[in-house]
């Protein structure tokens, strides 16, 4: 029998799109084709007994058409956390490969394509109380950095929050999600290598679990 499992976490992306990502509603990448760079911050989870809380993943990944239609995947290669002991990779491996259910199986088969492989290594991941900003470094592979998107009607300190979006890349159990403008985009991993400072970014709250039934 699976073990129980439960991840509450943030998801941030860095792509290619223009502000706000259109993948995000449901509809085709702003040029028909993305690259870009995903990244999950787990603030709280647990496979069973294994206690998962801080760690961090990131995709990079492109694709061309509708990410939602049948017939598109998106290519992506995995780092994983180095900082995660034998057991807590073990879990990491299982719950994203989508092995176990919920918003993982979903995305796996659905929306995952070719691996492009899976690495291990140091990631930084930082996302401001407010969601006013995000930052993600992974030398030499990665690196991501945004401010929440504003306008000349925002009042100070009340950033504009979207809920209920019909193409969250965090699946269904999703919190409002933030829109940014990328001061920095890029990646070069798994044969893939861009750089689109000035696109789009946004940023997900979300939980995950065994029990979720979609």
């Amino acid at each position: 029998m699976a073990e129980q499992w439960r991840i509450l976490g943030d998801f941030v992306d860095f792509c290619k799109c223009a502000v706000p990502c259109p993948c995000s509603w449901g509809r085709p990448p702003t040029e028909g084709d993305c690259q870009g760079v995903i990244a999950y911050r787990i603030r709280e989870g647990n496979y069973g007994e294994v206690k998962l809380d801080g760690l961090n993943l990131v995709g990079i990944t492109e694709f061309e058409g509708n990410i939602w239609d049948e017939d598109v995947r998106a290519d992506m290669g995995m780092i994983i956390d180095e900082r995660a002991d034998d057991a807590q990779r073990e879990a990491l491996q299982t719950i994203f490969a989508g092995q176990v259910g919920s918003w993982p199986q979903m995305f796996a088969e659905n929306v995952l394509g070719k691996m492009l492989g899976m690495e291990f290594a140091p990631i930084a991941l930082e996302i401001a109380d407010d969601s006013s900003s995000w930052s993600l470094t992974v030398p030499g592979k990665a690196r991501g950095a945004s401010e929440v998107l504003t306008g000349p009607t925002n009042r100070p300190g009340e950033h504009a929050h979207v809920v209920n979006i019909p193409g969250s890349e965090a699946g269904p159990n999703s919190g409002p999600t933030t829109y940014g403008i990328a001061t920095a985009s890029e990646a070069d991993a798994f044969g893939l290598k861009f750089d689109w400072a000035g696109r789009s970014s946004k940023h997900i709250p979300f939980e995950w679990s065994s029990e979720d039934r979609f």
